[in-house]
């Protein structure tokens, strides 16, 4: 029984990392934004500010955060299509946990979100941002699990929406506000209340603080870019991931037998 759950994650997550290798214009994107985000937007404030630390690794820190993020959810945007062409019927009734079946989505966009992972490290070091390859590999297990929180958020927007227009209309004004509220370009351990408590409640937040706390450990500069330890960013994505996981399958196995 649990081999047949496994099997049924790899073949679903298999299908999103082909899917990936015949966009073109998804993989060329993929190496655009980090351009666009760390080389222009970090350069020009990196020219404009003095924090106290590099700027450039704070957005490079924060940029791979956000894409890890936004990559998972914006990935399972295709569970609309999959409706629309009836493959997720087609799927929900076979005999697999429908938890099996999203979780194989969210990993499966979390392998592709990998790509562009390896995009913004290859722009970063091009760039001559200075890291390691140790701490690289120490943020991997931070940067899979922000792409898994990515993923849960995904489902539960994307749960109970009809089509793709209200899809591409929503989604955007519940990503992009993020990007300042999680502090991706700016620092935010000072804010006004009203922002605070926005910041609070945005997920990707601590999917940012949590690479930044991994990339950071050990360096003077920790105490001035990272807003709560590792563990206790880790703590808080798990319980976010565990309500919208079980919320968004529901809601989303809700409407498919509503069809």
């Amino acid at each position: 029984m649990i081999l047949t759950q496994l099997n049924a994650i790899l073949v679903i997550s298999a299908r999103d990392v082909i899917k990936l290798f015949r966009d073109r214009a998804r993989i060329i994107t993929t190496f655009i934004f980090p351009f666009l985000f760390i080389g222009v937007l970090g350069g020009s404030l990196q020219a404009n500010l003095d924090p106290g630390y590099n700027f450039l690794v704070f957005v490079f820190t924060g940029v791979l955060g956000q894409t890890m993020f936004q990559s998972t959810a914006a990935g399972i945007m295709s569970l609309i299509e999959d409706r629309a062409n009836d493959f997720s019927q087609e799927i929900f009734v076979s005999p697999i946990s429908r938890y099996t079946i999203i979780f194989g989505k969210i990993v499966g966009e979390t392998t592709v979100s990998f790509v562009q992972f390896t995009g913004i490290v290859i722009f970063g070091a091009v760039m001559g941002i200075p890291f390691t390859l140790l701490q690289i590999i120490q943020i991997l297990p931070a940067a899979i699990a922000a792409s898994l929180l990515g993923g849960a958020f995904g489902v539960l927007v994307l749960a109970n929406l009809k089509n793709e227009r209200t899809a591409n209309q929503l989604f955007p004004l519940l990503i992009f506000p993020q990007f300042f509220l999680a502090g991706v370009f700016n620092p935010i351990q000072k804010l006004p209340f009203y922002l605070d408590l926005l910041s609070r409640i945005s997920p990707m937040r601590y999917a940012v603080d949590l690479v930044r706390g991994v990339f950071y450990a050990g360096q003077p500069e920790y105490s001035l870019v990272v807003l709560a330890s590792p563990l206790t960013n880790l703590l808080i994505m798990s319980t976010i991931f565990t309500v919208f996981l079980l919320a968004g399958t529901y809601l989303f196995v809700r409407g498919e037998r509503n069809r």
